[in-house]
Protein backbone atom coordinates (compact mmCIF):
# COMPACT_ATOMS: atom_id res chain seq x y z
CA UNK A 1 0.00 0.00 0.00
CA UNK A 2 1.03 3.56 -0.84
CA UNK A 3 2.55 5.66 1.82
CA UNK A 4 0.30 8.63 2.62
CA UNK A 5 2.47 11.03 4.42
CA UNK A 6 6.84 10.20 3.93
CA UNK A 7 9.22 11.71 5.31
CA UNK A 8 12.93 11.84 2.64
CA UNK A 9 16.17 12.70 5.07
CA UNK A 10 13.93 15.40 6.50
CA UNK A 11 16.15 18.34 8.27
CA UNK A 12 14.94 21.16 9.89
CA UNK A 13 17.88 23.68 11.62
CA UNK A 14 16.77 26.93 13.27
CA UNK A 15 19.55 29.41 13.61
CA UNK A 16 20.80 30.50 16.85
CA UNK A 17 21.53 34.21 17.24
CA UNK A 18 23.14 36.70 20.23
CA UNK A 19 23.72 40.31 20.89
CA UNK A 20 21.97 43.63 19.61
CA UNK A 21 22.84 42.95 15.97
CA UNK A 22 21.13 39.17 16.10
CA UNK A 23 24.43 37.94 14.63
CA UNK A 24 24.14 33.92 13.67
CA UNK A 25 26.53 32.37 16.29
CA UNK A 26 25.12 28.64 15.39
CA UNK A 27 22.21 26.52 14.96
CA UNK A 28 19.85 24.34 16.98
CA UNK A 29 19.73 20.95 15.34
CA UNK A 30 16.18 20.39 16.06
CA UNK A 31 15.60 17.75 13.22
CA UNK A 32 18.63 15.83 11.36
CA UNK A 33 18.04 13.51 8.47
CA UNK A 34 14.86 11.62 10.00
CA UNK A 35 13.35 9.87 6.97
CA UNK A 36 9.80 7.63 7.45
CA UNK A 37 6.03 6.50 5.72
CA UNK A 38 2.75 6.42 6.99
CA UNK A 39 0.29 4.44 5.36
CA UNK A 40 -3.22 4.79 5.41
CA UNK A 41 -5.03 3.56 8.14
CA UNK A 42 -1.85 3.01 10.35
CA UNK A 43 -0.15 4.75 12.93
CA UNK A 44 3.51 5.78 13.09
CA UNK A 45 4.28 7.11 17.08
CA UNK A 46 7.71 8.88 17.91
CA UNK A 47 8.88 8.99 21.26
CA UNK A 48 11.76 10.40 22.91
CA UNK A 49 12.82 12.59 25.71
CA UNK A 50 12.03 16.64 25.57
CA UNK A 51 13.75 18.29 22.96
CA UNK A 52 14.29 15.42 20.49
CA UNK A 53 12.70 16.83 17.64
CA UNK A 54 8.87 15.40 18.04
CA UNK A 55 7.05 18.45 18.21
CA UNK A 56 9.10 20.12 15.18
CA UNK A 57 8.63 16.77 13.40
CA UNK A 58 4.98 17.47 14.18
CA UNK A 59 4.84 21.21 12.81
CA UNK A 60 6.75 20.48 9.70
CA UNK A 61 4.16 18.03 8.66
CA UNK A 62 1.70 20.48 9.32
CA UNK A 63 3.39 23.23 7.75
CA UNK A 64 3.83 25.16 10.42
CA UNK A 65 7.73 24.97 9.49
CA UNK A 66 9.78 24.45 6.35
CA UNK A 67 12.43 22.28 6.22
CA UNK A 68 15.95 23.14 5.87
CA UNK A 69 16.58 20.19 3.86
CA UNK A 70 14.90 16.84 2.71
CA UNK A 71 11.13 16.44 1.65
CA UNK A 72 7.76 15.91 2.65
CA UNK A 73 5.65 13.73 0.01
CA UNK A 74 2.13 13.64 0.15
CA UNK A 75 0.55 10.63 -1.99
CA UNK A 76 3.28 10.54 -4.07
CA UNK A 77 3.88 14.56 -4.03
CA UNK A 78 6.44 16.92 -2.77
CA UNK A 79 5.02 19.61 -1.07
CA UNK A 80 7.45 22.01 -2.36
CA UNK A 81 5.99 21.47 -5.63
CA UNK A 82 2.38 22.09 -4.67
CA UNK A 83 0.53 25.22 -6.19
CA UNK A 84 -1.98 27.36 -4.14
CA UNK A 85 -5.05 24.80 -4.79
CA UNK A 86 -2.65 21.89 -3.77
CA UNK A 87 -1.56 23.52 -0.69
CA UNK A 88 -5.15 24.02 0.10
CA UNK A 89 -6.12 20.69 -0.70
CA UNK A 90 -3.12 19.67 2.01
CA UNK A 91 -4.53 21.44 4.55
CA UNK A 92 -7.85 19.82 4.26
CA UNK A 93 -5.86 16.32 4.52
CA UNK A 94 -3.75 16.64 7.21
CA UNK A 95 -5.06 18.08 10.59
CA UNK A 96 -4.15 17.78 14.06
CA UNK A 97 -5.12 17.42 17.90
CA UNK A 98 -3.12 19.21 20.32
CA UNK A 99 -1.81 18.58 24.08
CA UNK A 100 -4.39 21.44 25.74
CA UNK A 101 -7.47 21.06 24.48
CA UNK A 102 -8.73 24.56 26.59
CA UNK A 103 -5.79 26.16 25.19
CA UNK A 104 -7.20 24.68 21.76
CA UNK A 105 -10.88 25.82 21.93
CA UNK A 106 -11.91 29.40 21.47
CA UNK A 107 -13.96 29.72 25.07
CA UNK A 108 -16.24 32.67 23.18
CA UNK A 109 -18.01 30.14 20.93
CA UNK A 110 -19.99 27.87 21.28
CA UNK A 111 -18.88 24.21 20.76
CA UNK A 112 -21.16 24.10 17.24
CA UNK A 113 -19.52 26.74 16.04
CA UNK A 114 -16.14 25.79 16.66
CA UNK A 115 -16.68 22.04 14.91
CA UNK A 116 -18.08 24.24 12.31
CA UNK A 117 -15.50 26.52 11.50
CA UNK A 118 -13.34 24.59 9.32
CA UNK A 119 -15.94 23.58 7.22
CA UNK A 120 -17.61 27.09 6.85
CA UNK A 121 -14.28 28.13 5.31
CA UNK A 122 -13.38 25.60 2.87
CA UNK A 123 -16.93 23.85 2.02
CA UNK A 124 -19.86 26.13 0.52
CA UNK A 125 -22.52 24.43 2.71
CA UNK A 126 -26.27 25.34 3.68
CA UNK A 127 -26.81 26.20 7.67
CA UNK A 128 -28.76 22.96 8.01
CA UNK A 129 -26.34 20.88 5.89
CA UNK A 130 -23.60 22.35 8.25
CA UNK A 131 -25.36 21.65 11.17
CA UNK A 132 -26.27 18.12 10.37
CA UNK A 133 -22.58 17.52 9.75
CA UNK A 134 -22.01 18.74 13.44
CA UNK A 135 -24.36 16.34 14.85
CA UNK A 136 -22.58 13.38 12.88
CA UNK A 137 -19.45 14.66 14.21
CA UNK A 138 -20.62 15.04 17.78
CA UNK A 139 -21.65 11.35 17.32
CA UNK A 140 -18.73 9.98 16.28
CA UNK A 141 -16.98 11.43 19.31
CA UNK A 142 -19.89 10.19 21.50
CA UNK A 143 -20.88 13.52 22.46
CA UNK A 144 -24.85 13.98 22.37
CA UNK A 145 -26.07 16.52 20.05
CA UNK A 146 -27.25 19.40 22.26
CA UNK A 147 -23.49 20.16 22.94
CA UNK A 148 -23.24 22.00 20.30
CA UNK A 149 -25.30 25.08 22.20
CA UNK A 150 -23.03 24.78 24.81
CA UNK A 151 -19.40 26.48 26.00
CA UNK A 152 -16.19 24.84 26.13
CA UNK A 153 -15.92 25.79 29.56
CA UNK A 154 -19.12 23.73 30.63
CA UNK A 155 -17.27 20.33 29.37
CA UNK A 156 -14.84 18.02 31.47
CA UNK A 157 -11.19 18.27 30.06
CA UNK A 158 -11.46 14.47 28.52
CA UNK A 159 -14.83 15.80 26.41
CA UNK A 160 -13.03 18.74 25.74
CA UNK A 161 -10.69 16.68 23.79
CA UNK A 162 -13.25 14.69 22.14
CA UNK A 163 -14.41 18.58 20.83
CA UNK A 164 -10.99 19.03 19.28
CA UNK A 165 -10.85 15.49 17.72
CA UNK A 166 -14.44 16.34 16.11
CA UNK A 167 -12.91 19.35 14.53
CA UNK A 168 -10.13 17.85 13.38
CA UNK A 169 -12.87 15.55 11.17
CA UNK A 170 -14.56 17.94 9.83
CA UNK A 171 -13.09 17.98 6.54
CA UNK A 172 -12.57 14.43 6.48
CA UNK A 173 -8.45 14.65 6.31
CA UNK A 174 -6.95 11.63 5.74
CA UNK A 175 -3.96 12.13 8.31
CA UNK A 176 -4.05 13.51 11.64
CA UNK A 177 -0.95 15.02 13.75
CA UNK A 178 -1.73 13.89 17.45
CA UNK A 179 1.08 15.83 19.50
CA UNK A 180 0.63 14.51 22.90
CA UNK A 181 -3.33 14.43 22.95
CA UNK A 182 -3.87 13.06 26.68
CA UNK A 183 -0.92 14.16 28.53
CA UNK A 184 -2.91 17.69 29.60
CA UNK A 185 -5.77 14.43 30.74
CA UNK A 186 -6.62 12.48 33.99
CA UNK A 187 -4.92 9.17 33.93
CA UNK A 188 -8.89 7.77 34.39
CA UNK A 189 -9.44 9.56 31.10
CA UNK A 190 -6.54 8.72 28.54
CA UNK A 191 -7.27 5.29 27.91
CA UNK A 192 -10.81 6.39 26.95
CA UNK A 193 -9.48 8.85 24.27
CA UNK A 194 -7.05 6.23 22.92
CA UNK A 195 -9.49 3.90 22.52
CA UNK A 196 -11.66 6.67 20.92
CA UNK A 197 -8.74 7.16 18.48
CA UNK A 198 -8.52 3.46 17.86
CA UNK A 199 -11.82 3.71 16.99
CA UNK A 200 -12.15 6.34 14.61
CA UNK A 201 -8.98 5.31 12.59
CA UNK A 202 -10.35 1.60 12.44
CA UNK A 203 -13.71 3.39 10.65
CA UNK A 204 -12.86 6.17 8.90
CA UNK A 205 -9.28 4.87 7.64
CA UNK A 206 -7.13 7.33 8.97
CA UNK A 207 -3.34 7.77 9.34
CA UNK A 208 -2.04 9.30 12.48
CA UNK A 209 0.98 10.54 13.32
CA UNK A 210 0.71 10.10 17.15
CA UNK A 211 3.56 12.24 19.08
CA UNK A 212 4.15 11.41 22.81
CA UNK A 213 6.25 10.83 25.55
CA UNK A 214 3.86 8.31 27.58
CA UNK A 215 5.91 4.97 26.07
CA UNK A 216 2.55 2.87 27.34
CA UNK A 217 0.12 5.34 24.71
CA UNK A 218 2.57 5.13 21.97
CA UNK A 219 2.29 1.04 22.25
CA UNK A 220 -0.98 0.81 22.70
CA UNK A 221 -1.68 2.96 19.68
CA UNK A 222 1.06 2.80 17.12
CA UNK A 223 1.79 0.15 14.27
CA UNK A 224 5.14 1.41 14.29
CA UNK A 225 7.70 3.00 16.37
CA UNK A 226 10.35 5.92 15.59
CA UNK A 227 12.68 6.55 18.95
CA UNK A 228 14.17 9.80 18.55
CA UNK A 229 17.08 11.14 19.98
CA UNK A 230 18.54 14.48 19.30
CA UNK A 231 16.98 15.35 16.09
CA UNK A 232 17.79 11.58 14.78
CA UNK A 233 15.77 8.64 14.60
CA UNK A 234 17.95 5.78 16.59
CA UNK A 235 15.19 2.84 16.49
CA UNK A 236 12.12 2.36 13.76
CA UNK A 237 10.26 -1.02 13.39
CA UNK A 238 6.66 -2.69 14.30
CA UNK A 239 5.76 -1.79 17.60
CA UNK A 240 5.65 -5.01 19.54
CA UNK A 241 9.39 -5.41 17.87
CA UNK A 242 10.40 -2.43 18.95
CA UNK A 243 8.11 -1.87 22.74
CA UNK A 244 8.89 -5.92 23.14
CA UNK A 245 12.23 -5.98 22.36
CA UNK A 246 14.28 -3.12 21.97
CA UNK A 247 17.88 -3.13 20.44
CA UNK A 248 19.54 0.28 20.76
CA UNK A 249 20.28 1.32 24.01
CA UNK A 250 18.62 4.69 24.57
CA UNK A 251 15.40 2.68 23.51
CA UNK A 252 15.92 -0.14 26.23
CA UNK A 253 16.42 3.02 28.82
CA UNK A 254 13.08 4.64 27.70
CA UNK A 255 11.17 0.99 28.02
CA UNK A 256 13.09 -0.09 31.34
CA UNK A 257 12.15 3.14 32.63
CA UNK A 258 8.55 2.68 31.87
CA UNK A 259 5.87 0.78 33.85
CA UNK A 260 5.26 -2.83 32.41
CA UNK A 261 2.02 -3.79 30.58
CA UNK A 262 1.90 -6.27 33.22
CA UNK A 263 2.81 -6.38 36.67
CA UNK A 264 4.03 -10.01 36.84
CA UNK A 265 6.75 -9.00 33.92
CA UNK A 266 9.88 -8.60 34.43
CA UNK A 267 12.35 -6.00 32.69
CA UNK A 268 16.14 -5.51 32.69
CA UNK A 269 16.78 -2.12 34.41
CA UNK A 270 19.18 0.17 32.30
CA UNK A 271 20.74 3.10 34.17
CA UNK A 272 21.20 6.13 31.60
CA UNK A 273 23.65 9.00 33.32
CA UNK A 274 23.66 12.28 32.73
CA UNK A 275 21.49 15.06 30.68
CA UNK A 276 20.58 15.23 26.89
CA UNK A 277 23.38 17.04 25.25
CA UNK A 278 22.75 19.98 23.88
CA UNK A 279 21.24 20.29 20.17
CA UNK A 280 23.54 23.84 18.87
CA UNK A 281 26.69 21.62 20.24
CA UNK A 282 25.60 17.84 19.65
CA UNK A 283 28.60 15.29 20.70
CA UNK A 284 30.46 13.99 17.44
CA UNK A 285 29.62 10.36 16.46
CA UNK A 286 26.71 8.60 18.12
CA UNK A 287 24.83 11.51 20.04
CA UNK A 288 24.02 8.81 22.79
CA UNK A 289 27.51 7.69 23.22
CA UNK A 290 28.37 10.33 26.68
CA UNK A 291 25.28 8.83 28.37
CA UNK A 292 25.61 5.05 26.60
CA UNK A 293 26.45 2.06 28.78
CA UNK A 294 27.74 0.12 26.09
CA UNK A 295 29.77 3.32 24.30
CA UNK A 296 33.00 2.19 22.66
CA UNK A 297 35.67 4.09 20.68
CA UNK A 298 34.35 3.89 17.42
CA UNK A 299 30.75 5.73 19.14
CA UNK A 300 32.54 8.79 19.90
CA UNK A 301 34.06 9.35 15.84
CA UNK A 302 31.35 7.76 13.88
CA UNK A 303 27.97 8.00 13.07
CA UNK A 304 25.76 4.86 13.06
CA UNK A 305 23.77 4.71 9.98
CA UNK A 306 20.18 3.38 10.40
CA UNK A 307 20.51 -0.22 9.18
CA UNK A 308 18.34 -3.54 9.40
CA UNK A 309 18.54 -5.35 12.64
CA UNK A 310 16.43 -8.24 14.14
CA UNK A 311 13.21 -6.94 12.18
CA UNK A 312 13.66 -2.94 12.90
CA UNK A 313 16.02 -0.99 11.92
CA UNK A 314 19.11 0.26 14.61
CA UNK A 315 21.17 3.28 14.77
CA UNK A 316 24.23 1.75 16.71
CA UNK A 317 27.57 0.09 16.41
CA UNK A 318 27.19 -3.12 18.64
CA UNK A 319 25.23 -3.99 15.38
CA UNK A 320 27.32 -2.71 12.61
CA UNK A 321 29.70 -4.97 11.42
Amino acid sequence: MAPVLEADHLTKHFPLKRGLLARQVGVVRAVDDITFAIEPGRTLGVVGESGCGKTTTAKLVLGLETPTAGAIRFEGRDLTTLDADGRRAYRRSVQAVFQDPFASLNPRMRVGAIIAEPLVTNEALGAADVAKRVARLLELVGLPERSAELFPHEFSGGQRQRIAIARSLALNPKLVVLDEPVSALDVSIRAQILNLLRDLQAELGLAYLFIAHDLAAVAHMSHTIAVMYLGQVVEIGEADTVAGAPRHPYTQALFSAALPSHPGDKREEVIVTGEVPSPVAPPPGCRFHPRCPHAMDRCAADLPALLPHAGRQVACHLYSA
